[in-house]
């Protein structure tokens, strides 16, 4: 699959699908759920330009330190962590990349996820202002709030419908705006959830993801995900 893929016989995501099924990830468990990288950093500008390297996320720095300040929390949150019983070894983040209710907060408009997520919140909707409810808001997000190091699903490069509230969940509405809470809010340049997912798709393949995959692949799937490797990388998980 490495050789087919250096060879380009087969796409960027066809390759990460393989190595999430080789790493054990399946569709079937959300705990276990395929992951998949954030690629762009620009969800505000009203063309997105696939040759300006600039729109895209280092590939080569878990999620977590693309931006530039979070680099110093996490760095001392490792050197000064000590567990006074000696059981929990050091770590940057406390939460992970990929977990069941990341997979359900992406997912909250489609079935079985929907039901699934008024399960984990004792029968109802989480408050809206936690909910997956714009694109460019949910980057903005990981950039400002140490806590949230989500990666993204398979979903984002394929599936428009669960960008759309088709079935008319009542997803409540945001607390300073009062904006209700429906379809999920596009990035300016993409025009529909179809446009969203063809330009996502595109990025995915360009040539400069092409050229840096790999440097995300060793920190999820590679020789970065633990020992000192992953701590020079920023990469050690609870």
């Amino acid at each position: 699959v490495l050789q087919k893929w250096v060879n380009r016989e087969i796409s960027n995501f066809d390759y990460l699908i393989q190595l999430n099924t080789m790493a054990g990830r399946t569709y079937n468990d959300l705990a276990q759920y395929p992951v998949f990288p954030w690629i762009l950093r620009d969800y505000t500008s009203e063309e997105l330009d696939l040759n300006n390297p600039a729109v895209f996320r280092d590939l080569s720095k878990p999620i977590g330190v693309c931006c530039f300040y979070k680099h110093f929390i996490f760095f001392f949150r490792y050197e000064n962590f000590e567990d006074p019983l000696g059981i929990i070894d050091k770590f940057h983040y406390g939460t992970h990349y990929s977990n069941a209710a990341g997979v359900m907060h992406y997912l909250i408009r489609v079935e079985p996820f929907t039901t699934l997520h008024i399960q984990l919140q004792s029968g109802r909707f989480d408050c809206a202002d936690r909910q997956f409810h714009s694109i460019p808001a949910t980057w903005q997000a990981l950039m400002d709030n140490p806590n949230d190091v989500k990666e993204l699903i398979p979903e984002f490069f394929y599936f428009p419908e669960f960008l759309e509230n088709q079935n008319g969940f009542n997803l409540g509405q945001l607390q300073m705006s009062k904006e209700v809470v429906n379809d999920v809010i596009l990035p300016k340049w993409a025009r529909s959830p179809e446009d969203f997912i063809y330009k996502h798709r595109k990025a995915l393949e360009s040539e400069y993801v092409s050229a840096h995959l790999h440097e995300w692949i060793d920190l999820i799937f590679g020789y970065k995900q633990r020992g000192p490797a992953a701590v020079e990388a920023l990469n050690v998980f609870y």
